[in-house]
């Protein structure tokens, strides 16, 4: 059975995701593991939101990290976007995932987020020459990634790559004294704004 659209030519509501109503909002998700697949789709929403207004992109985060080239492919389309960002970690942020939060314009935790200051989990297959030539090449990537987030929080890069090395947690708190966070949000703030009864998060006094 074909669901016929609604009156003004798009999706009938009941066929249409909680995730699609949020992205008319202009909120967008870094859930689940940063990987390539994940990385291309969020840098095509973000992309896509630039292009279709001027207001703020909301970016929710909840990721263990991943790859050095997918989370570079996030902050690098952050970076460029001519519309600012407002990053909220609603879960945790570990490894690479500190990328994408570091550079948001407007940088937000809930009470009890958390954040893992860890290195990424590499893997490669290959002969000898190919491996040493990976490997140098990720540690580029490693230390380029370091300068990244340290100029965001305003720190130092040898001081985040030892952070990184140890496996430094964070709760919020200790998130906003680091520089990862401007502020740690309260169950009834706006972070985004919604028709009808306000939902979000508001800024913790």
């Amino acid at each position: 059975m074909t669901v016929p659209p609604g009156p003004d030519g798009r999706d009938a509501p009941w066929r249409r995701t909680a995730r699609d109503q949020l992205f008319d909002q202009r909120v967008v998700f870094l859930w689940g593991p940063l990987d390539d697949a994940h990385a291309g789709q969020l840098a095509a929403e973000l992309m896509t939101l630039d292009a279709t207004g001027d207001d703020p992109v909301h970016l929710h985060v909840d990721s263990p990290g991943g790859s050095l080239e997918a989370a570079f492919c996030v902050m690098d389309v952050i970076d460029l976007l001519g519309v600012e960002v407002t990053a909220t970690c609603v879960g945790q942020a570990a490894g690479t995932a500190i990328g994408p939060l570091a550079v948001a314009h407007h940088r937000r935790a809930t009470p009890h987020a958390r954040f893992r200051l860890s290195e990424p989990v590499l893997a490669h297959t290959g002969t000898s020459t190919d491996l040493a030539s990976w490997a140098a090449s990720q540690h580029d990537q490693f230390r380029r990634f370091c300068e990244r987030v340290a100029a965001a929080v305003g720190g130092a890069p040898e001081e985040l790559a030892r952070d990184l090395s140890s496996g430094r947690s964070l709760d919020a708190d200790e998130a906003r004294r680091y520089g990862l966070v401007d502020e740690i949000c309260g169950p009834v703030a706006r972070v985004y704004p919604m028709p009808g009864r306000p939902l979000g998060f508001r800024s913790r006094s």
